[in-house]
């Protein structure tokens, strides 16, 4: 896995090395070097450092013979130190407006890491502007306007095709809307060594299962029980049942609690379908809440199933239950050994917030739910969020999940991961090894399916099988 940094590690990185700026504006105009054609490029250069860097590139440029515009937004006398040397180092003409002309390539040197507000008027213009030009995008650092720790759109921001991205990766490239406008990511690294940080990007299976032996049967791989599916929801259940069937694990049973509850799933009959009187208690994991509702009984339930020692998966109306139960929250900080898979609207549930304030950080949000209830916690969405809550000898930890895409964004989706989450627990890895793997598994399958619109949840549940089978 790599290793992310947000914006506070890079500034206490950047005093201990020197001449910095004129490293990253080469590794810039190297890779605008190849990514430019026969046209001229334009250089957007800003009021700070990132400005700084584009004048570097593009004297770069300019040396080894492409032509180039350099349009500057800042007043050259209020430049950082660096910045300005790099200014006062360009020997060409320095632009004010974007000419009528062609171009093969934009390099995005207005802002860097350092914005934290909104973009101003004349910037909101001037971004639309580019976008609009549709023309291939290389920006520095984080596409402008883009919050390199959280992946906001700070008003507007320029979507890239290629982002190079100095010293180390930034979370905002892979989350929330830095999915949407940072294109491919490049790392120039500067030379840097890397640092300590707590946050990390999944961008491979972290945990594989281990090599199945002959001499197995079903009870080496585990069993799991799924219990949900009131009334009107049995399908969000038996979704999640055979997600943990087709993920491996050696036995699956599904408590039901609709009234009307099928005995047999005709397509699955490897299933044990079973009513809540009598949920399982020798599993080796409870996977809980999909299609579960929001009664009495389901409280009820959700309290007897804290009680069991094995290892538990909570999504949908389990969260929504936790949230508003404070002795179901009380008894889950305590027991631990548990993941939560909230999308962005459970996670505001389990906070006492709104969806909103959950988007405006997602790391810091599915931290603060990891803390708050003792769970590895999953915050799904673009560049899903994996949250450790730490402990007195480790301290929490951040993931961003680097597979998947919008064809994800459908029904029934989060019942197949929590059965996949289970059938890994179930399997033998632990919580942490479960939610990582499981989250990147999921996300794998889609892109493998290749599908964006009209993916169903079934068909990723049968690819996570290809993949798990696959050498």
């Amino acid at each position: 896995m790599k290793t992310l940094y947000l914006s506070a590690q890079i500034r206490s990185i950047e005093p201990q090395y020197t001449g910095l700026m004129e490293k990253a504006g080469l590794a810039a105009a190297e890779l605008a070097k190849n990514l430019a054609g026969n046209l001229p490029l334009l250089i957007l250069a800003g009021p700070g450092n990132n400005g700084g860097d584009a004048f570097v590139a593009a004297r770069y440029l300019k040396t080894w013979g492409l032509a180039l515009d350099v349009l500057f937004t800042g007043d050259a006398a209020k430049l950082p130190p660096d910045a300005k040397a790099a200014y006062d180092a360009w020997s060409g003409k320095v632009l004010t407006e974007i000419p009528d002309k062609k171009y093969d390539l934009i390099v995005d040197g207005l802002f860097g890491i350092g914005l934290t507000r909104d973009l101003n008027v004349a910037y909101l213009e001037l971004v639309n502007n580019i976008n609009a030009m549709k023309l291939p995008v290389l920006a520095l650092d984080v596409p402008s306007g883009l919050c390199a720790d959280t992946g906001r759109i700070l008003g507007a921001a320029i979507k890239a095709t290629h982002t190079i991205t100095f010293i180390g990766l930034k979370p905002g490239l892979f989350t929330l809307d830095g999915v949407d406008v940072a294109g491919e990511v490049h790392l120039a690294d500067l030379g840097i060594p890397p640092s300590p940080s707590a946050g990390h990007l999944v961008d491979y299976l972290p945990y594989p299962l281990p090599a199945r032996k002959n001499n197995s049967h079903k009870g080496s791989y585990g069993s799991v029980a799924v219990v949900g599916g009131s009334q009107g929801m049995v399908g969000a259940a038996l979704l999640t049942a055979k997600s943990a069937l087709l993920a491996g694990s050696g036995r699956v049973y599904c408590h039901l609690l609709a009234t009307d509850a099928p005995l047999l799933d005709i397509d699955t009959p490897e299933l044990m379908l079973r009513s809540v009187e009598n949920i399982a208690t020798d599993v080796n994991t409870l996977v809980i809440g999909m299609g579960m509702g929001h009664s009495a009984e389901a409280a009820k339930i959700i309290s007897s199933c804290l009680q069991q020692h094995c290892p538990l998966v909570l999504d949908a109306d389990a969260l929504h239950l936790i949230a508003s139960n404070d002795n179901i929250a009380s008894t889950l900080k305590q027991r631990g050994n548990a993941v939560l898979t909230p999308h962005p609207g459970e996670a505001a549930a389990l906070l006492h917030c709104d969806t909103t304030t959950i988007q405006a950080d997602r790391i810091q949000s599915a931290l603060n739910i990891a803390a708050r209830y003792n769970a590895v916690t999953v915050l799904k969405g673009a560049g899903s969020i994996i949250a450790t809550p730490g402990s007195l000898t480790n301290r929490a930890r951040w993931f961003i999940n680097h597979s998947g895409n919008p064809g994800l964004a459908a029904a029934g989706m989060g019942d197949v991961l929590a059965g996949i989450v289970g059938a890994l627990l179930a399997q033998g890895l632990n919580t942490e090894q479960a939610a990582l793997s499981g989250v990147y598994l999921h996300g794998l399958a889609a892109d493998r399916l290749g599908i964006k619109v009209g993916l169903t949840a079934s068909e990723v549940a049968l690819e996570v099988r290809n993949i798990l089978n696959s050498k």
